[in-house]
């Protein structure tokens, strides 16, 4: 019986490895079919993750996809929140196999091997956030987090993307993302592509950030030069 339960441990202990292995970045570079370069971009933190791609050398935004996943040895199972290509596909699950290594991620019937972009770290705000909050004339305005209607932002150690969507109604409203550093209580963000305007592109950004009982408030200029003061909250399920 000891060494049952001591197996079903070690088994246990491995897919938890394994999953954590996943969270971070991950890019691969290909070409079109009009022979265009392309460049796609995983983001998977503990619970969720997105896929994008994007032109690689002008940024201009080609699709996006992502949700929330789980590990079952190689098997992973996604259940999609939006995805421009197929927002029918929205509240479905998909199951596929991986093979994972230290530096590489490859999905099974992909041509495509992602190769590890970072592990989570530098940055100080790797996971999935959701808006919770804006201040407004100095009243914070609260947002319901468990609403179809989410801004979410996933980081993981140097890269970021926002995504605005409605689980509801299955629309994609826009997104955004690049590399970030966070130093000195500051946040900056490099913006890489944009889907709403691609003159973005190339622009950087930076914020005031600090985290207070475990919620991250940001403010400063927004990518049109307005002030702005959010508030995130870490995505719980």
């Amino acid at each position: 019986m000891k060494k049952i339960v001591f197996i079903l441990m070690l088994v246990t202990v491995c897919f938890v490895t394994k999953a954590q292995g996943l969270t971070g970045a991950w890019e691969t570079y290909y070409s079109s079919e009009k022979g265009d370069k392309l460049k796609s971009v995983i983001i998977i933190s503990e619970k969720h993750q997105v896929l994008t791609t994007f032109h690689a050398e002008t940024g201009e935004f080609i699709n996006t996809n992502g949700g929330s996943w789980q590990l079952n040895g190689n098997m992973m199972t996604e259940t999609i929140e939006f995805s421009t290509e197929k927002p029918e596909s929205v509240g479905q699950k998909i199951t596929f196999e991986i093979k994972l290594s230290d530096n590489n991620l490859q999905i099974i019937g992909d041509k495509h091997e992602y190769n590890r972009i970072d592990n989570g770290t530098p940055g100080k705000l790797e996971g999935a956030w959701l808006m919770s909050g804006r201040k407004r004339n100095d009243q914070i305005e609260n947002r319901d987090t468990s609403s179809p209607r989410k801004t979410m932002k996933i980081l993981s150690g140097i890269r970021f993307q926002w995504i605005a969507y409605n689980t509801e109604t299955k629309e994609f409203k826009g997104t955004g993302g690049g590399t970030f550093t966070t130093k000195n209580g500051k946040y900056t963000e490099n913006i890489k592509f944009f889907s709403k305007d691609n003159s973005r592109v190339g622009a950087s950004l930076e914020f005031n950030y600090e985290l207070v009982d475990g919620n991250w408030h940001h403010s400063g200029l927004s990518s049109k030069g307005q002030p702005i003061y959010e508030i995130w909250s870490t995505r719980k399920n």
